[in-house]
């Protein structure tokens, strides 16, 4: 009874937690955002079928992200995901270190605008080129792409496809992410503000709830919304990550970023939007041709990435960007 609790206040906290995409607030803010564009596109329906169209939402592709949202929600209650939250311990083992092999002291603790500014923005582009890279990674490496094209199997997005990923995925992500990120904390300490301020930290998460706040549930959405080709040099829009969901073979490999488009622009993945496309989503293999739905249940979504994992690395082969090795598929984008 006590860890079906845990998973029920997990469940709820899913949408009343401000760390999470789906939270109330967020979920409404995207609803009058989609009102402003069905007005602004003319009514081209009724607003609750433009909002929450039902060949989307009954679709057996939501289904399947519903259960893959409530299995992962079950592993975060039994702490899975919590052990290779390794951020303090990385941290401090980086710290400690810089401070035995300088022979220093961290630097004083300095409440200056302009240092707290400093370590703010460090933090927020660090985190965000951490999920670049596991991204891209995943996308790119033979053995890893299984788990994360579970993900870019949906044929449908809705705000819970961006929650439709391989428990595999979210362990090596966070770990990866939380190594890097742990590390460059732990420089921030030590060359700028000697003791982490909670004022910096509630304005690395304001970036991000500002960034929920501005549509980041339309980017797994059937609503288009492009930032134009401007802002889209900067900032990942709505439409840019549909794009990469897209299994046009002009789409693959771009827009691996989650908020900033600079690191797809520094490292040649970026495509920038010049007009509205029409797009498809799933998975299809070196040609652009699609390919049946490799994961039509929860048991082949959880289980068969093993599987193609395991064939992967047995062949040992350095795979083509444009297909998987198990099943030739290719790597989405």
């Amino acid at each position: 009874m006590d860890f079906l609790y845990i998973f029920l206040s997990s469940v709820v906290s899913k949408f009343t937690d401000m760390g999470s995409r789906l939270a109330l607030l967020y979920l409404c803010i995207t609803v009058l955002i989609v009102y402003g564009l069905w007005l602004w596109r003319g009514r081209p329906s009724s607003f609750i079928a433009y909002l929450l169209p039902k060949e989307v939402y009954l679709h057996k592709s939501n289904i399947v992200d519903i259960k893959i949202f409530l299995f992962n929600i079950l592993l975060s209650a039994s702490g899975l995901f919590a052990a290779v939250t390794m951020t303090p311990l990385v941290t401090n083992g980086v710290l400690n270190s810089l401070l035995s092999f300088t022979g220093k002291s961290t630097a004083p603790p300095d409440l200056s605008l302009f240092k707290m500014a400093l370590a703010t923005a460090i933090m927020i582009l660090t985190l965000d080129f951490c999920k670049y890279w596991a991204h891209r990674l995943h996308h790119e490496a033979t053995i890893l792409w299984p788990f994360h094209a579970l993900h870019h199997s949906a044929e449908v997005m809705t705000p819970l496809t961006a929650n439709r990923n391989h428990p595999v995925f979210l362990l090596l992500r966070t770990l990866f992410t939380s190594m890097i990120f742990g590390a460059v904390q732990a420089l921030v300490l030590f060359l700028l503000m000697g003791k982490i301020e909670l004022l910096t930290i509630g304005t690395v998460n304001a970036g991000y709830f500002l960034f929920n706040m501005l549509g980041s549930n339309l980017r797994h959405s059937h609503v288009w919304l492009s930032y134009g080709p401007v802002m889209e040099h900067v900032f990942i829009s709505p439409a840019q990550h549909h794009i990469h969901h897209s299994i046009d073979l002009k789409h693959y490999n771009k827009n691996y970023g989650e908020v900033f488009a600079i690191w797809d622009l520094m490292f040649g993945t970026l495509y920038v939007l010049r007009s509205h496309e029409q797009i498809s989503y799933g998975l299809s293999d070196a040609t652009g041709a699609r390919i049946e739905q490799p994961y039509p249940d929860l048991t082949t979504a959880l289980l068969h990435p093993f599987a193609d994992s395991w064939r992967a690395l047995w062949k040992g082969t350095s795979r083509d960007p444009q297909a998987t090795a198990a099943s030739e598929e290719r790597p989405q984008t």
